[in-house]
């Protein structure tokens, strides 16, 4: 099995961050989160001066077995019509990733299409879409292992170029359906606290997605929390690889930022095979999925923004960046107390 060897930051400067991070013209906590991303950030890079350098967002995609089964009320083509949009330059993420400076890769990690050649695809089809998981595991463990490494490979592709900051974006039809039941398993949850209505359902196909994902938990019942066992069993390819993108890139000390529903399942099972992970991580906003805020609460997450958003495609997540970049630079260009001749507090 691909193995990630990845180390908790030294802590040993949080005492010189925090007292550069106070000693700002401000009252103590002024800058509410950005005090702590600016700690977080400067803890990762282990300096008092941290950059951001050429952010990134990959966009995995991958179709899903149980999309035909009425999980979602959008056919399964809709996945391959998508990245033909993301490649056109005309979805969501395109449009933000230009306002806000990131590179755009968009992965085939296994959607059920042949595409054409294309400079913006790249091909790390692992096959024609996984499994139907109501009745047999998603994935074989030998596909589960290509989709980690092919993941890994791809983040240390684009840190090698001189990104230190990777966002995480999705494209599945069905792929809420595996993120509930990664939720659920990995976390002991009842699945009805991990099930929302992913693009759109009602209250009868919420109702009917409840019940075949219960069924399907039950089939299979796991009598073990392996988390690659449990993504073998329930994930994509595409949240595989992105398993796999977030443990390399925080092998390589990269800055983190997560998106929404899907992109924090996969964080989950990141954080279960290597919980050093946790240190290099930011939730980038709170999806109106439902069940994101109660996967958060269980990661302990603190998202930068709560705007609503249940689109995925990493868009959330690019949203939230320019919060890091006001961060890093409150900590690198703020005056401080004695810079600009303010008193500080009388104790």
């Amino acid at each position: 099995m691909i193995s990630f060897n990845i180390s908790t930051p030294d802590s040993a400067l949080t005492a010189a961050l925090t007292q550069k991070i106070n000693q700002k013209t401000k009252p103590l906590g002024a800058l509410g989160q950005l005090e702590t991303i600016a700690l977080t950030i400067g803890l990762i890079q282990q300096t008092l001066n941290p950059q951001l350098q050429r952010p990134a967002v990959l966009v995995f995609a991958g179709d899903h077995g149980v999309a035909n089964a009425g999980v979602s009320p959008y056919p399964q083509a809709v996945t391959a019509q998508m990245v033909l949009n993301f490649l056109n330059g005309g979805a969501a993420i395109n449009v933000f990733a230009r306002q806000h400076g990131f590179v755009l890769r968009v992965v085939d990690s296994g959607v059920n299409y042949h595409f054409e050649p294309h400079a913006a695809l790249i091909n790390a089809k692992i096959a024609m879409g996984t499994a139907n998981f109501l009745a047999a595991p998603a994935m074989t463990e030998a596909q589960c292992k290509q989709a980690l490494a092919s993941g890994a490979a791809l983040a240390q592709q684009e840190i090698a170029h001189g990104t230190n900051v990777l966002a995480f974006g999705e494209m599945g039809i069905g792929n809420t359906s595996s993120a509930s039941c990664l939720f659920s398993v990995l976390a002991g949850l009842p699945l009805a606290e991990c099930v929302g209505r992913g693009t759109g359902l009602d209250d009868a196909g919420l109702a009917y997605k409840t019940q075949l994902l219960s069924q399907a938990i039950a089939h299979h019942g796991l009598t073990t929390k392996n988390p690659l066992q449990v993504l073998s069993t329930f994930g994509g390819f595409e949240i595989a690889m992105m398993v796999g993108a977030m443990l390399a890139a925080a092998e390589s000390k990269a800055v983190l930022l997560i998106d929404g529903f899907i992109a924090t399942a996969a964080f989950l099972v990141a954080s279960r095979v290597e919980p050093a992970v946790l240190a290099y991580c930011i939730f980038g906003h709170c999806s109106d999925e439902h069940a994101h805020r109660a996967l958060l609460a269980h990661l302990g997450g603190r998202p930068l923004l709560d705007a609503g958003l249940r689109l995925g495609e990493g868009t959330g997540a690019v949203l939230a960046y320019p919060l890091l970049v006001s961060a890093v630079n409150f900590l690198n260009e703020m005056a401080s107390f004695a810079e600009a001749g303010v008193a500080e507090k009388v104790n």
